[in-house]
């Protein structure tokens, strides 16, 4: 029989824990629609012009110096913005293709220290984020590459590779090794049973986490802000420097827009993991 206390106690919480968790992310959406420049605390009226701004819609500023300075920063979130995004999609591709080749290679073929190579690639997600931030920066220093776009790219593939390694790993563990022996007896070539039996089957796996590595890769901010270069800003290092001198509306409106792309490819690369294939 079930206890009552303890499944009232385990209920509150599990109510207390979400709201712990999600309270603050339903406050800086709720903020981002509140007209008040000065203090966000104060609610004035419902407004949608700090998402309008940040695109250049609305005229907010009147001054001609506070516009200059208004355009230039909205100018430069837009550069840190595409500056992510070319990140993540370089990053994106790489780590897919190298996470899962090892899954492959791993699950399907047996050679010594495999077990070892296993658990090394498991090494980077257990690692603090500051910890291999300064390491890569160290690393970067000691070859003589300069801070820029492609340090950012390597050292995000450095541990996102681990990520899509892990989802691809579970998806191909559920597939039977018999449709690829069938594939061989019928006179199928290693490349063509690849192609035409397992990557099909790995599909939804691959482009979960192929999303799930896009959007840790456009949120990182500690990897980054190591190796990135003057020049080189992504957008989360922008918005840290933006709060470093006050939390601003626009910051509500940009944070909002980034928890919802997250939330949308979030749960795609949720859904595209657990698809079952027919």
């Amino acid at each position: 029989m079930r206890n009552p206390w303890g499944w009232a106690a385990l209920t509150g919480f599990s109510l207390l824990f979400f709201v712990f968790i999600y309270a603050p992310l339903f406050v800086i959406v709720g903020y981002s629609f509140n007209s008040n420049p000065v203090n966000m605390m104060i609610w004035e009226r419902f407004t949608l012009d700090w998402y309008t701004g940040l695109f250049g819609l609305t005229e907010r500023v009147m001054d001609p110096n506070s516009r200059a300075a208004y355009i230039e920063s909205t100018d430069q979130m837009i550069a840190a913005l595409k500056t992510s995004l070319t990140v993540a999609a370089f990053t994106t591709t790489i780590a897919t293709v190298l996470g899962t080749a090892t899954a492959i290679a791993l699950a399907r073929y047996r050679f010594r220290l495999r077990g070892f190579y296993n658990g090394f690639l498991m090494l980077p997600m257990m690692m603090p984020d500051i910890v291999l931030g300064i390491g890569l920066l160290i690393f970067f220093v000691t070859l003589g590459m300069q801070l820029s776009m492609l340090t950012i790219v390597i050292g995000h593939c450095t541990f996102l590779t681990s990520y899509v390694f892990i989802i691809v790993q579970a998806r191909i563990a559920g597939i039977d090794p018999a449709l690829e022996e069938a594939s061989a007896d019928l006179g199928a070539s290693e490349w063509v049973t690849l192609r035409k039996v397992l990557l099909p089957q790995l599909a939804p796996g691959i482009l979960g986490g192929a999303l799930l590595a896009f959007v840790i890769s456009m949120d990182d901010l500690v990897i980054t802000y190591f190796i990135s270069g003057t020049g080189d800003t992504t957008l989360p290092v922008f918005i840290f420097g933006m709060i470093r001198r006050g939390v601003k509306p626009e910051i509500n409106a940009i944070a909002t827009l980034i928890i919802l792309a997250s939330v949308v490819i979030a749960a795609a690369g949720l859904w595209l993991r657990s698809r079952k294939t027919d």
